[in-house]
């Protein structure tokens, strides 16, 4: 399959590069706020215009004289570039040419793509000279837009196509494609660490500050010759009523990420003691049906007696999801993260496991003659019948004289997965009691 042609949005923080992508795609996907450095790491999103798809990848704010977190954002910036078919470089149309803009220029002339100028912000004629005057940038003519209004974004979109490579007018999407994992878990527990350190490099921006990560970035990565898309995800704060501007946002980005992922990695941080946010992400993974893989990172910063004590909060706390596979690791090290690939797969082929209903029936009719249903109000149901509805995740429909108890339910899918395995998947099971017959 040809792969699709790639457009960078580059420009200073500020500039309203992310409300540019959102009327770009047609839809909001870019976590937009009148705040600069929202954007930190660079997205990508799939992208229709004219019959003809390419894919838009949004930047953080570029600042040539940047330290700190502000230069990593700049790096981000500069890779994308590097990475691009063409750049879309934003300016602000109601302040000016900055000296600012003019770094930018001489890092675009450096790299010899392609390049489209959107003078921003041109909310109405009023503004067509300032768009204007961006002619001295040097880079042809300046497309005055409004990201707001969506004023201009027709013919910017036109000049865009012409800039970027052909591709095939229709694409198809490989069956299955590579298996999609979110990497999820509290802010500052190593998320971003942990794909940089699979990725082999400095991929999503990293900082002891919690909520660097704002917008999910997914990445294609390579595993022992397998690929695998990854997606790095903010940090769920403890409700997201709590949350504020970009932040809210972020965290709905990040339940999004886990609907679309099939295997989830939730990332808990080794060092401290497990916390309520810790189970409630396990918890919101089960109830999702997906893959679970649990990764205790930080290993390098835990000592014999924190051990101890993560032995027991595990015992405690996480003992509902000991179906899951669980990998110490230190990102920063690089200790056990070789061993995810494996944790991964397994929690799959789980997730994927289908079983044939006259093995299901055998199981069922073994589990029933040791271990009947107890007797209830002088009643003992009995399951007549069950079937798997279907897998992704493995469900199954019992069909039974009466209502099972919770305890019952609990216990056949205890033993479901030690005669099938089911490793890493949460399981449903659906009693459907039968109706009883109306007197006639």
């Amino acid at each position: 399959m040809t792969a699709k042609p790639v457009l960078a949005v580059v420009g200073r923080p500020n500039v309203g590069k992310s409300q540019l992508v959102n009327r770009i795609l047609g839809r909001r996907e870019a976590v937009v706020q009148d705040m600069p450095g929202v954007t930190r790491d660079r997205v990508s999103y799939d992208a229709t215009w004219n019959g003809r798809d390419f894919v838009v990848v949004d930047t953080g704010g570029w600042v040539s004289d940047a330290k700190g977190m502000a230069a990593q954002i700049a790096d981000q910036a500069e890779l994308a570039i590097g990475a691009a078919d063409a750049v879309l470089f934003v300016v602000d149309a109601t302040v000016g040419t900055t000296d600012e803009d003019e770094a930018v220029v001489k890092v675009l002339r450096r790299s010899g793509k392609p390049v489209v100028l959107a003078a921003n912000k041109v909310d109405d004629a009023r503004l067509e000279s300032e768009a204007a005057a961006m002619w001295n940038l040097g880079l042809g003519e300046p497309y005055a837009v409004s990201a707001l209004h969506g004023r201009g974004s027709g013919d910017l979109l036109d000049a865009i196509l012409q800039a970027l490579p052909e591709a095939p007018a229709e694409q198809f999407e490989e069956v299955g494609g590579p298996t999609r994992v979110a990497i999820i878990g509290k802010p500052n527990v190593g998320k971003s660490s942990l794909l940089n350190k699979l990725t082999g490099r400095q991929r999503s921006v990293v900082n002891d500050m919690a909520g660097t990560t704002v917008d999910p970035v997914d990445e294609l990565v390579e595993l022992d010759g397998e690929v695998y898309r990854f997606i790095d995800t903010a940090g769920i704060r403890r409700r997201v009523k709590e949350a504020s501007g970009h932040e809210y946002y972020a965290s709905l980005r990040t339940q999004q990420a886990i609907e679309r992922a099939q295997v989830c990695i939730v990332v808990i941080d080794a060092s401290e003691s497990i916390a309520d946010q810790d189970l409630k992400l396990l918890t919101m993974v089960e109830e999702s049906g997906k893959a679970l893989v649990v990764a205790y990172n930080k290993w390098d910063l835990t000592d014999d007696e924190r051990r101890r004590y993560l032995e027991r909060e595990v015992e405690r706390d996480v003992q509902a999801f000991a179906w899951a596979p669980h990998v110490n690791i230190s990102a920063l090290t690089g200790r056990n993260v070789d061993k995810l690939r494996k944790a991964i797969d397994a929690a799959l082929e789980g997730w994927e496991t289908r079983i044939t209903t006259g093995q299901l029936n055998s199981f069922l009719g073994r589990v029933a003659a040791s271990h009947p249903h107890p007797v209830r109000g002088g009643k003992q149901p009995r399951i007549l019948f069950g079937t798997q509805a279907h897998n992704c995740p493995p469900t199954f429909a019992l069909f039974t004289t009466g209502g099972l108890d919770p305890q019952y339910t609990r216990f056949v899918e205890r033993r479901l997965r030690e005669e099938f395995g089911f490793v890493g998947t949460p399981i449903n099971i659906e009693v459907r009691a039968r109706q009883k017959r109306a007197n006639r």
